[in-house]
């Protein structure tokens, strides 16, 4: 008899203790397809980051080789120059045609420069959104979190509608326009330079 209610008491504690929140999630049809959805949205942000990643590195190295391209150019161009003004042994027909190459050192010049605006600005936007899918998987994350802590006690509507909100809240946060950015700089210093080689070809041309 004392064994049977013993039994008795250990098993009515049993079902009296509360299951585990993944239990619950479990045996929740609605939690569990939101666990799901939510596990397999965190996979393909994962993998749109590491895509946007191998983007940006790849667009960087081609402005590194339109940087390369540009003095490797221009500098070329130069020598050969003040080679050919050297071995003239004067000013000659070299100064009156000097607008020849420093109207094609103009147009290469504001082709690179050109090239590598469109480039930065591509991998502006390329970083703005890997920061948007990085702060997406932080939400989502957090979220997944709390709904594998509070089980079925996790609130589908007030939490889905707050993970909402603060999407809404970052994308109204990162509509505000800088006027000058550091692609403005690298614009201006590589139309500076173009300016300088211009001067420096009639000097090579006209006083050699």
């Amino acid at each position: 008899m004392v064994d049977h209610q013993s039994n008795t008491s250990s098993t009515s504690i049993m079902e009296s203790k509360p299951l585990h929140p993944l239990h619950q999630i479990a045996e929740t049809p609605t939690h569990k397809l939101l666990l799901k959805q939510w596990l397999r949205e965190e996979e393909l942000i994962l993998h749109r980051i590491a895509l946007k990643e191998t983007q940006i590195d790849s667009v960087r190295k081609e402005i590194t080789q339109l940087y390369c391209f540009f003095f490797f150019f221009h500098s070329t161009a130069l020598i050969l120059l003040f080679s050919a003004a050297s071995s003239a042994g004067g000013r000659g027909p070299f100064c009156r045609r000097s607008w020849i190459p420093s109207l094609c050192s103009l147009l290469c010049s504001l082709g690179i420069i050109w090239a590598v605006r469109y480039k930065t600005d591509v991998e502006g936007h390329l970083e703005k959104l890997l920061q948007r899918e990085k702060e997406d998987c932080k939400l989502l994350a957090k979220c997944v979190e709390e709904l594998k802590k509070k089980g079925v006690e996790f609130d589908l509507l007030k939490e889905v509608d707050a993970l909402r909100r603060a999407k809404s809240l970052r994308v109204e946060s990162s509509k505000a326009v800088r006027k000058w950015s550091s692609r403005d700089f690298v614009s201006f210093f590589f139309f500076t330079v173009a300016c300088l080689v211009i001067a420096l070809t009639r000097v090579i041309l006209c006083n050699y």
